[in-house]
């Protein structure tokens, strides 16, 4: 890689960043619905098994800075500099899992609770305005940076005044408690109805699959680290303004004791990041969501066997009963529409990391792709996963066949454990030593690997069953 100056690192302490991609991602179905309902089945100290997944996800998340900051190339270009055949198997995973517009239609789902729209035409027309939304903007990272913080903002501070009012603090205590309730499992827990969804919850305990992947490639476009040194993705109707993106990253002198200096201020500002803005944010919602479902169980004890029944609706139902107790039908339809406000919020992430991702992908290690501007790549993938999404909505189960699911769920856990795998590989085989990782740092890293890998494993082998 040719050799650059490292950039001024901005102050460690900061608001917004690259970061709020993640908390938009890692704040949806999971920590409102999949693990606020196993609280609702097997109570608050089921909750260990969050507090280790989000930890571990904050330690990824700096493991991915530590390759993109430190070359402005994403993890999917470290991947190829492996072994390309890995980068390839990320490109078919991403298709296979985010094509289907689950996250959004869940949420229009809970805006025909409120509104009575039916939820097809909210999920469709949210859909045509991601994109037209994506395809205006000049430099797409600037305007979702300021859209999904606002999002993410009017989310935090509304589920914790909506839990304030339904829940006690003996629900807050009982919450904080649970998650140092290290190795219960009950034996329902270990059930092959109940371990796989556990398997899947684990997974979810903040961004899931690949969105780790793709926060390298928020990091470039935000321009933190030697990313500054390459040009920012622009929507369609600017596409024209596309500078042309570089064959390859570019590095620092890291025997200059002056840029190693500025690393280390950027490796700070990354760590505020992912301990405050990600892991913080992260556990304030789930919290919030976890006290209305101990509020949520107190009212109606029979949700527990609907659950067990295999109505798992009626999770998000008790809850939404449960905030209407404590202020009338009208906080019930805000908890609803919540519920709505995370299935566009994950949406517009997801659409746009899928987008960045294959067209990265594309521009980098198909022949003949750099003929064409990394604005219209990138415009390309968003309107096909759009119009594909369309169609499934139209004419097919709006998340998939059953049997599409469990192959989805399992390839995301997958993609977990592998991406574990490939960030021990590039950061310690394509980083000078100077910023490489530290010993405890692998280990955790390769904890990740066995954790994802080996419960999806005993999930295969013990029950026959992938994640559900």
């Amino acid at each position: 890689m040719p050799i650059r100056k490292l950039p001024d690192a901005p102050p460690s302490v900061h608001i917004l960043g690259p970061t709020v991609f993640l908390v938009a991602l890692g704040v949806g179905i999971g920590e409102s619905y999949m693990w606020p309902r196993l609280v609702l089945l097997f109570g608050p100290e089921i909750r260990w098994l969050f507090l280790v997944g989000v930890t571990l996800q904050a330690v990824v998340m700096l493991e991915m800075a530590r390759y993109a900051m430190a070359t402005g190339e994403s993890i999917f270009s470290g991947a190829a500099r492996v072994f390309k055949p890995l980068m390839w198997f990320f490109f078919i995973v991403a298709i296979a899992v985010y094509i289907w517009p689950g996250h959004l239609s869940t949420g229009a789902a809970a805006f025909e609770q409120v509104t009575g729209i039916p939820w097809m035409i909210t999920a469709i027309a949210g859909l045509i305005l991601v994109g037209v939304v994506f395809s205006l903007a000049k430099v797409i990272y600037n305007l979702l940076e300021n859209l999904l913080s606002l999002l993410i903002g009017t989310l935090v501070l509304g589920t914790a005044v909506v839990a304030a009012m339904v829940g006690s603090w003996g629900d807050v205590v009982d919450t904080i408690t649970g998650m140092f309730a290290i190795g219960y499992l009950p034996s329902e827990a270990m059930s092959a109805a109940w371990f796989p969804v556990i398997v899947g919850a684990c997974a979810f305990a903040g961004p899931s699959g690949m969105q780790q992947m793709w926060y390298t490639l928020h990091l470039r476009d935000s321009g933190a680290g030697m990313g500054a040194h390459m040009p920012k993705v622009r929507g369609l109707r600017h596409a024209g303004e596309q500078e042309a993106m570089p064959a390859r990253g570019f590095m620092f002198d890291t025997d200059d004791p002056a840029e190693l200096a500025k690393w280390k201020g950027w490796r700070r500002w990354v760590t505020f990041d992912a301990l405050l803005l990600f892991w913080g944010v992260t556990m304030l919602v789930t919290i919030s969501f976890t006290v209305i479902a101990q509020s949520a169980v107190r009212l109606d004890p029979g949700v527990r066997e609907l659950l067990r029944a295999d109505q798992q609706e009626a999770a998000l139902t008790a809850m939404s009963n449960a905030v209407a107790s404590a202020g009338g039908s009208v906080l019930g339809g805000i908890f609803l529409g919540f519920i709505a406000l995370i299935g566009l919020n994950a949406t517009l992430g997801l659409f746009d990391s899928f987008s960045r991702g294959q067209a990265d992908m594309t521009y980098n290690f198909i022949p003949g792709a750099k003929k064409m501007r990394m604005s219209h790549l990138y415009a390309m993938f968003l309107w096909g996963v759009i119009i594909f999404g369309i169609l499934i909505l139209l004419f097919g189960p709006a998340d998939g066949p059953s049997g599409i699911l469990d192959t989805l769920a399992f390839l995301s856990t997958l993609a977990m454990g592998a991406y574990c795998v490939t960030l021990l590989l590039v950061n310690n085989r394509m980083l000078p030593k100077p910023i490489r990782p530290k010993w405890w740092t692998n280990v955790i890293i390769g904890f990740g690997a066995v954790f994802y890998l080996g419960m999806l494993l005993y999930s295969l082998f013990a029950f026959g069953v992938v994640v559900g």
